[in-house]
């Protein structure tokens, strides 16, 4: 009998799962590969995990429930629009320094590889965003920062298309060089982090009608 697996050991399967999964996609992952890396037998795996797909539903679920609580705490207590935003953007930023296999697993979803998983996948993920947004700009409504008139559903998808894709270009490759393309930055060289959020920052802000 395989000894039961503590939470900890069970995170760490998931976090090597979502490693693999970013790196090579869904199809071209395996359930073996994933053992290797976590240091645990492929038994061990099929114990908690029917399949592949089912492992993939849980890193899925497992990256989804961070993702919910990096939100909130973003704009919790936020006392501004611009304040929310201002966090918001700065998590953009660094949670690909640490999460590098979370962003790649999100990018590796879109691809064809995922295609009949990819209404399933939107639904639970952007979902949350929605939500996040909805609070957020309700919030800025109520107290008068935004003006009644912005659709708040339509800004919500602009606003989350720039800090997905600024999110992006943190944490994969071909995103991470166009970055430096259009900073024309060359040789690789890291882009001005902190002025970037700056500008990203004004530029929402600017949209959303507000000045500093």
């Amino acid at each position: 009998m395989l000894k039961k697996l503590t939470k900890a050991q069970q995170d760490s399967i998931l976090e090597h799962a979502i490693e693999e999964f970013g790196d090579k996609g869904l199809a071209k992952t395996t359930v073996s590969s994933i053992a290797a890396a976590s240091g645990v037998s492929v038994g061990v795996i099929y114990k908690y995990y029917k399949n592949k797909e089912d492992l993939f539903q849980a890193c899925l679920n497992y990256s989804m429930e961070m993702l919910g609580r990096v939100l909130e705490e973003a704009i919790r207590d936020s006392a501004s629009f611009r304040e929310a935003v201002e966090r918001l953007v700065h998590v953009c930023r660094i949670f690909p320094e640490s999460h590098k296999g979370y962003i790649r697993m999100y990018h590796a979803i879109t691809m064809k590889s995922a295609a009949d998983h990819a209404v399933d996948f939107a639904k639970k993920i952007e979902t949350i965003s929605a939500r996040t947004y909805e609070t957020m700009f309700s919030k800025a409504k109520a107290a008068g920062e935004l003006s009644a008139e912005i659709d708040s559903h339509a800004f919500a998808f602009f606003f989350d298309n720039l800090l997905m894709m600024f999110h992006f270009s943190f944490g994969c490759d071909y995103y991470e060089e166009r970055l430096r393309i259009f900073l024309n930055c060359g040789d690789g060289a890291p882009p001005d982090g902190d002025g970037l959020e700056h500008a990203l920052v004004t530029f929402l802000c600017a949209a959303a009608g507000i000045r500093s």
